[in-house]
Parts: C-alpha cells; structure tokens; sequence
C-alpha cells in the first residue's frame, strides 16, 4: 500500500536517543576489572557501579550522558563475564540472588540468549527482565508503601525503594530505565522503536547482574528489618471469550504468515527478526514470548500508519525528554494533542479499532499490553487462544498493506506450475502398453467422465466463460495457466474477514497446501524413476510400479488441476457463504473437508515409501462422485455468487 512506501528506514531511534543507547556507552575504551565489580562467590561490589553515577553541578539531578558514558567499560566487563561462565557456573553463582524475583528459569532463559547471541532473543531479554523485575520492585515496595506506582519510572524514583536499596543504588536503574533522558531500554523495546541491533547485549547482561545484585541487597535489609518479602498473585487474563473473534491458529495460518510478512509493507524490514521469532515461539508453545513481540511490533507498525495518515512524519522516531512518545493511547486517541481529529481510525475502519481497544484498553477487557509489561501475568500460563487471536488480527493487517492477491498466497499458482513439471518422457513401448490397459479400467474411466461432467460445470462459472469440454482431450496443459491467472486476478477482501469466512480460507488453503505436497513428490519420483529405468537399475517389481505409476498420473494430472481451478472458484465467492444457513455452513465444511482428506490421503498414496498407485485410482473416483453429487446440489459458492449475480441483473 502506498502510503508506507518511502526510503528505506535504518532506525526508529531519533538521533539523541541512537546516540545515548548505541555511542556514548563505547566511547570510554578503558578495560574495567571485573574482580572489583564482583567478586568469585557472585557477590556484587554496588560501589564499584554506584562510583560512576554522575551528577549536575548542583548535586540534584543526573547527568545521564557522563553516567551511560562512565558505566560502558563497567557493562562491557560485565558482559564477558557473563560470556565466560557455562550455564551450569552461572546457575550454582547467581540463581540464589534471583529467587526474590520468583522467577528464577527466566534469567537462566536470558542466559541462553545472551549466550546465542541472537539480537532479536536478547531484545526480548530485556523486554522480559523488565516486566519481571518491575514486578518484584513492586512487591518490595509494599513492604514499606501502600499503593505502588503504576509506572516503573515512578516505582524506581520512589522513596520507598531507595530506603531499601539505597538512593545510589535506584540511580543506577533510573540511567538503564528510570527516564526517557537515559538508556530507557524498557520503554523503546516494549513500545516498538528498537530494532535489534539498536540494543547493545552488554546491558542486557547487565541488567541481569544488576537484579542478582539487588536481591542480595534485598537479603540484607530483610534481615535486618525481621521482615518477609510477599508477593502478589499473578493476575488472570478475563473475558478472552468476549474479545475471540478468530478461529484458532493452524499451520496453514502460520505459513500465510510466513509468507506475507516478507512482503508487507506495514512491518520495517529492521524489524523482520521480531516477526520471525514471533511466529518461532508460537510453534513452540512459548505464547507469552510471542504476545510480548507482536505487541511492541503493532505498535511499531500502527505508528507509521498513524504518522502517514496524519501527516506527522516526525511522530515516527522516539522522543526527548521534552516532547511525548507517540505510543498506543495516542495511536488509538479520537484526537490529536493539538485538538485535531485522529485519522488512523477512519482510515483503518471501526472493526480494526474495535479489536485494538476490546485487547488493548477497555478496563473490563483483557489488557493485555499492560499486564504483560507490567509482570502481573505469569508467563508459563499465558493463554494460547490471546496469543492466537493476535497473531491473526496481525496477518489481517499484514495483508492489508500487501500487494499480493489472497490467491496467491493460496499456492495456487504455485501448484499449477508445479503440476507443468510432470514430465512427458520419452519412453520404451511397455509404458505405452500399460497406459493402454489403464484406458480399458472401468474405475479409471469413469473418472474421465466425472472429470469431464465436473469441469464443465466449473467453467459455467468462470468470468465471461461459456466454454464446454467434450473431453480430456480438450483439457491441454497450456491452457491451465490462462484459467487459474485470470482467477488469481480478482481481488478479495481479507481484513476483519468473519469467523465463517476464516474457517473456509483454512480448509480452502489446506487443500492447495496438499495438492502442492502431491504435486512435488509426484514430480521428484517420476525423474526419480525414469533415470532408473534408463539406466537399467530398476527390479521388476519396481518396473511393474513404474508402469503403474505412469499410467496413474495421466489421470491424477487433470483432478488436481480440477481441485484447484475448484479451489479458486470458491475463494472468488468466499464471502458468499453469509448467506448460507448454519446447517447449510456445516455441510459445506464437511464437503470441503472430504476434498482435504483426499488431498491428504494422495500425499501418502504417492510418497516412495508407499507407491499405492492403483489405490489413487479408487480414491480418486470415490472423491469425484462426491464433488459431483455436490455440485449438483447448487450449494457451492460460486452457485451462491451466481445467484446472487442474476438477481442484481433481474432487478
């Protein structure tokens, strides 16, 4: 879509703020021992970190840029002690010092990523440290406090706090996230604006002793003070039921996802590492990991929208402490700051908007973003069905900004390309015999027949067509791309597509998805095959499958054209399917999903570890007299569409 096309942006960073997280840190050189930061038993030496805090003249407030600059060598050292240790040293030296967080797998987590050194896991480090450790401050702040603060700049400024910690000690996390004129690593990782390569590993290693470090500081005034630190139960996610508007996620879903994100223009190319690793933990299971990337990324991608449609281009980058950041309440305001009407959601639609305030903001709905950031939800427990629901939501507006058709990401095509590859070889006589035989099988000739009754009845319904088939041979492979192209053409409308429609994409994509499987391994085993028999090296079983193999493919070669030109038929019409009964729906479904197991069931009958090709032949017939019973019913969409059509022509 045009209005996010432009050069390419290399970070959403504005300058100050690039230059306060990537530069001022690497502009001391000096080497920093690490014996006088730690010592050999994990003890953190606090003074040794506190000693670079740097003040203004006037003793009162920071100076955040000497401070990040004097604490780089300090991260640095910290960083490759961290790089140094096994998994097995660092657990035995510092997982006592993080149980006041209550989440000890989480640093041994943070940990591994570090250890990785993949960019995009350690952003999502941090990402997690944060809301884990605000959490935790939390709890410690009500050992003294009464109401603790919402946000984690006003918990780590707090009074409360540096009576326990030490006014120093609180310093040293305002420079990492205690203000937007310092690293603010919590605030431009969870609102979207670091890409991964704009966070340093060394604060995210860090962070992680800074909270061992912590937590032995907290042993220390516990004792003192003859108290117990309680934690607050985690906090339960409610009314998923009411804010479920998307069938549950598949692999069919995921693939789409796969595909469109590498296209899409509404996600920065910068930030393509987070939408991979997002769909990475979904199939993992991990759907917090995944709610937490897709989060910080919408944001991301609905804030150049939002600066787009506004015309505040300036809005994109991060802030300075003197001007907001442009985040979700501004994204999803009515108005403007300076009184103007927002156009992010005229332009996206009320559907869209609906969906971002029922997840995002509505104080009875889920809240997902701010329980998450906040650590009040437990993340071993985190719901499948938000995360599901978000990732969808996000492939619709994938899509949105794509300039593929649907089709297209339907395979297709891909799979009529796929089936032009089954080669027509030249071969000895034998072959030719067998395929004659074939022609004299009653099954296989009733098949030709329903071939033919069936694709008639699809080319009633193609645009301007009012071609018959008298025959196979009427049914030349040159004329298959023209057929499908010219449906793959047409446009469909995909975003806030109802759940009905959803469920019939998926069986719809799950069929070309098999007929492509079909397809490839059917193409690799005749090349396979032939080279054999040329070279003499088949056995005379194999010989005998061969043969069977040859004669089969004349005829699997013309259905699956005719599933997909079926396919895309239907998926022209899809949006028809409103106005089918619920009885009606359901019978559809199940007739589409006869088609699916057959598809399935074809992908097993022609692997090479089975090679059942007599057996495809009765498959296939039995599947074309159910597509033909069906099809005389009137009861496919494109019959719905056709209907449809007459009665606006009538009126």
């Amino acid at each position: 879509m045009e209005i996010l096309t432009g050069d390419p942006i290399t970070t959403c960073l504005s300058p100050l703020v690039h230059d306060m997280i990537c530069n001022v840190g690497f502009e001391l050189r000096e080497i920093c021992d690490i014996n006088s930061i730690v010592t050999q038993n994990g003890e953190v030496c606090w003074k040794a970190i506190t000693d670079c805090v740097s003040y203004a003249e006037s003793g009162q407030s920071l100076d955040y840029r000497t401070s990040v600059q004097r604490l780089g060598p300090v991260c640095e050292a910290i960083h490759l002690h961290i790089l140094s240790l096994t998994r097995v040293q660092f657990e035995i030296q510092y997982s006592p010092w993080f149980q006041w967080t209550t989440n000890l797998e989480l640093f041994l987590e943070i940990f591994d990523a570090l250890e990785s050194l993949q960019s995009a896991a350690i952003s999502l480090s941090v990402m997690k440290l944060a809301s884990c450790l605000e959490r935790a401050l939390g709890d410690v702040f009500l050992l003294i406090g009464r109401e603790c603060p919402f946000l984690l700049r006003d918990l780590i400024a707090s009074a409360e706090l540096a009576q326990v910690f030490g006014h120093a000690v609180m310093d040293v996390l305002k420079v990492f996230m205690g203000s937007p004129q310092g690293l603010n690593l919590r605030n431009v990782l969870w609102h979207g604006f670091a890409s991964p390569q704009d966070i340093p590993p060394k604060y995210c290693s860090a962070m992680l002793l800074l909270t061992a470090g912590l937590g032995q500081l907290l042993k220390s005034y516990l004792h003192q003070a003859n108290v117990t630190l309680a934690h607050r139960p985690f906090v339960a996610l409610t009314n998923l039921e009411d804010v479920t508007l998307f069938p549950g996620v598949t692999s069919e879903v995921l693939s789409a996802l796969e595909t469109v994100m590498m296209k899409s223009t509404f996600l920065l190319k910068i930030m393509l590492p987070y939408w991979e690793m997002a769909v990475t933990k979904f199939k993992l299971h991990r759907f917090a990991d995944c709610t937490m990337l897709l989060l910080s990324q919408l944001e991301a991608g609905l804030r150049r929208v939002f600066a787009a449609v506004n015309k505040c281009p300036d809005r994109l980058l991060t802030a300075e402490s003197t001007i907001l950041y442009t985040t979700f309440d501004e994204i999803l305001a009515k108005y403007l700051n300076d009184g103007s009407i927002n156009q992010l959601p005229h332009f996206l639609g009320e559907p869209t908007m609906e969906f971002l305030w029922d997840f995002l903001n509505y104080q009875e709905g889920p809240r997902i973003r701010d329980r998450l950031s906040h650590g009040e939800i437990n993340l071993c427990e985190f719901p499948e069905e938000a995360a599901s629901q978000l990732l969808t939501f996000s492939l619709v507006l994938l899509l949105r900004f794509t300039e593929e058709d649907t089709l297209s990401e339907l395979k297709v095509l891909t799979c009529e390309k796929s089936l032009r590859m089954w080669p027509v070889l030249s071969l000895p006589e034998e072959p030719f015999q067998e395929a004659d035989r074939l022609e004299g099988n009653s099954e296989a000739c009733a098949c030709k027949s329903l071939i033919s009754k069936i694709l008639n009845e699809l080319y009633n319904h193609m645009p301007g067509s009012a071609c018959t088939l008298n025959d196979l041979d009427g049914l030349s492979q040159e004329k298959w791309p023209q057929l499908l192209g010219g449906l793959c053409s047409s446009r469909i409308r995909t975003l806030f597509c109802p759940r009905v429609v959803l469920e019939v994409l998926v069986v719809l994509r799950g069929i070309s998805s098999q007929c492509q499987r079909a397809s490839d391994q059917v193409t690799a085993s005749l090349q396979l095959r032939h080279r054999q028999w040329v070279e003499r090296r088949l056995r005379s079983r194999q010989r005998q499958n061969y043969l069977r193999m040859l004669s089969s493919v004349g005829l699997l070669s013309p259905v699956i054209f005719l599933i997909l030109l079926l396919l895309a038929l239907e998926l022209v019409s899809v949006h028809t399917v409103h106005s089918k009964s619920i009885q009606e729906r359901q019978q559809y479904l199940r007739f589409l999903k006869l088609i699916l197991q057959y598809t399935e069931n074809l992908v097993v009958y022609t692997s090479q570890e089975k090679n059942k090709w007599n057996e495809t032949i009765n498959l296939t017939h039995a599947v074309l007299l159910k597509i033909w019973t069906f099809s005389e019913k009137k009861q496919m969409l494109m019959h719905l569409a056709k209907k449809s059509t007459n009665k606006v022509g009538e009126s």
